[in-house]
């Protein structure tokens, strides 16, 4: 069983994927870590916003997980970026457009409120990028382009979230996910120029 504070933290990002950073209470999140109230200020003197940060970035690293699960077995690139959208379509129906990306959700919730916050989202987002370029220049597409698609899939990921889950649809994904397969494949194609 994890020691407490990394039970308040786990708590901390489960509480937040699913209602947002304002909608999660400090008394919700150390019922929900079977801590004791005073703990939570004991590991995290800075209160709930230096929690959150520590939960974004952990949230953030199990999404990063994904990458090599979704990408690495499948030999093309274009069939692994329709896995990664498709599943993407997948959890958000099974989850009633409930789950999409935290980190997003707090990106767009507090970046303008919260610098380390802010910073938080940034790290992670950057973490993505590079991954996913590391990824494509392995495939041999140069970096430059490498690093252009990886923030084009990005973006278009996250704004196909924000739509499936306002729309109660996954046509966003769908749209997004064509638009990059092609991109992908156009840069494959010509070699990255």
């Amino acid at each position: 069983m994890p020691d407490t504070r990394q039970r308040i933290v786990e708590a901390s990002a489960e509480l937040i994927r699913n209602q947002g950073y304002a909608a999660t209470g400090v008394k919700q999140i150390v019922a929900a870590a079977r801590a004791p109230f005073g703990s939570l200020y004991h590991f995290f003197p800075g209160g709930k916003e230096e929690l959150a940060a520590e939960a974004i970035g952990l949230s953030g690293a199990l999404y990063l997980e994904l990458l090599p699960a979704v990408f690495d077995p499948v030999p093309d690139l274009g069939a692994a970026v329709r896995a990664f959208f498709s599943g993407a379509a997948e959890h958000l129906r099974a989850t009633d457009y409930a789950d999409a990306c935290p980190i997003a959700t707090v990106a767009l919730e507090v970046s303008s409120t919260s610098e380390p916050l802010r910073r938080a989202c940034a790290t992670v987002f950057d973490s993505w990028i590079d991954a996913g370029v590391e990824r494509l220049v392995a495939r041999g597409l140069p970096e430059a382009k490498a690093r252009e698609l990886v923030v084009g899939v990005i973006a278009a990921l996250e704004g196909a979230f924000v739509l499936c889950r306002a729309l109660r649809s996954t046509e966003a994904l769908t749209v997004a996910e064509e638009l990059v397969v092609g991109a992908v494949e156009a840069a494959l194609a010509s070699g990255g120029d």
